[in-house]
């Protein structure tokens, strides 16, 4: 089964956020989390909850990594792939029980597990839920202002596991991680006391200079940080044959997930698996674990032993820039519109990056970060460029459009200095 590509250049739409586009400005909010802290609203991640003995098997049976030491209130980030070795979708798996875990992601990677729970031979009790409000607090004061919430000391918590707190005598979960690459804390508690809680974060949170994040520019910090995101980075591998009965049964039960499947830039490929990556393009490649058997290990086995691309940043050519912004205001055909801080297409907006004539590598999500003052996508390149300091070009453009040739230069991914397993133990009180 083979999907049509003329179809991921039709009906892009402007994204529509489960939030406000902005709060104080998107240059305001890019530099809450560097030096003080946001609150962010990812409650919209599916909770896909899993109950019964042979639950722990069924992740373990698709997901690339090791389940074999998994405590209670842990949390992992869990990867699965189709039988190319490519990345149909990731997100956090928490520990609850003995038997009982919850998989909290977007995209349509929950469903695809939901299939396989039906068809499997597993005895489990599988739903999907929306239950809960997922609260992002995140930045180098946010270990202060939770604790000024909880009234309590969380230095104990460690990095991915689950701490428990109370806030306004709601009884909370709390999550320590860190998608802005800073001290980072996932408040979750019932979706009925979420606009109490998120409220109360907020009031505390200003003595801190606490910001709330808008979608404008929610994904600046994924970039930042390095966390390829589905959609953005790369589309969802469900398109091939061996995900035929799949597709055909998510078609008849949701109506399709042609909406996942959108690109923009000018990158072009014949085949949809031109959008699709590995663990191991992503970065993600000390996740897969081959000590048991599980869905697309074969193929990662042989990408392992000779991985050909590797994810990095690149920091554009600011006068490159500069002409394709200004060429809106000047009496000629313009080059297509470079929107800051980063599109707000539905899309996976990719674009080609050459080394003279030759294609090396694919860029994805470019964004403006206000803090670095530089425009800096992800880069997903051939291994033998992928070396600090080289310079490589960008096509900026869609097919058909005037096109620009950027300067580039090579940098490190993340692009910020990785602050999330700071020891909380060192800090002041």
């Amino acid at each position: 089964m083979e999907y049509d590509v003329k179809k991921l250049r039709e009906d892009l739409v402007i994204t529509r956020s489960w939030e406000p586009m902005e709060y104080t400005g998107w240059q305001d909010e890019n530099l809450s989390w560097k030096e003080d802290c946001y609150i962010g609203d990812w409650s919209q991640m599916v909770e896909f909850h899993v109950t019964g003995p042979d639950a722990l098997r069924l992740f373990s049976d698709y997901a690339g990594n090791s389940l074999e030491k998994f405590e209670l209130r842990q949390a992992k980030h869990v990867i699965f792939c189709n039988q190319e070795g490519k990345i149909i979708g990731e997100g956090i798996l928490i520990r609850y029980g003995e038997e009982e875990f919850e998989f909290q992601s977007g995209g349509p990677v929950w469903s695809w597990l939901e299939y396989h729970c039906r068809n499997g031979k597993y005895r489990l009790t599988a739903e999907k839920r929306d239950c809960k409000f997922k609260y992002q607090v995140s930045g180098p004061k946010s270990i202060f202002l939770m604790e000024k919430l909880t009234g309590k000391s969380l230095r104990d918590i460690r990095f991915m596991h689950l701490g428990e707190g109370e806030i306004k005598g709601v009884k909370v979960d709390l999550l320590r991680q860190g998608m802005a690459g800073e001290i980072g804390f996932e408040i979750q508690g019932p979706k009925e006391y979420g606009k109490m809680i998120y409220d109360a974060v907020y009031q505390a949170g200003k003595e801190f200079k606490i910001r709330r994040i808008g979608a404008r520019t929610a994904m600046v910090n994924h970039m930042e940080a390095c966390f390829p995101t589905v959609v953005h980075d790369y589309l969802p591998a469900l398109t091939g044959d061996a995900e035929a009965d799949y597709w055909k049964s998510y078609q008849e039960q949701f109506g399709g997930f042609s909406r996942f499947l959108k690109v923009s830039g000018s990158f072009e490929a014949d085949r949809i698996s031109g959008w699709f990556r590995s663990p191991y393009e992503l970065g993600w490649g000390n996740r897969i674990k081959f000590n048991h058997e599980f869905y697309g290990r074969e193929a990662l086995e042989r990408e392992a032993a000779a991985p050909k691309r590797k994810i990095m940043s690149l920091v554009w050519n600011l006068e490159d820039v500069m002409d394709v912004v200004s060429s809106m205001f000047r009496d000629e055909v313009p080059y297509d519109f470079m929107e800051l801080p980063r599109t707000q297409w539905y899309c996976c907006h990719a674009d080609r990056v050459m080394d003279q004539d030759r294609l090396i590598g694919v860029a994805t999500n470019r964004c403006f970060s206000y803090y670095f003052r530089q425009m800096i996508p992800h880069c997903v390149m051939d291994q033998e460029y992928a070396e600090i300091g080289r310079e490589v070009t960008v096509i900026w453009g869609n097919p058909g459009s005037r096109q620009k040739t950027i300067r580039a230069v090579v940098a490190p991914s993340p692009f910020k200095e990785d602050h999330r397993y700071t020891d909380l133990h060192a800090l002041p009180k």
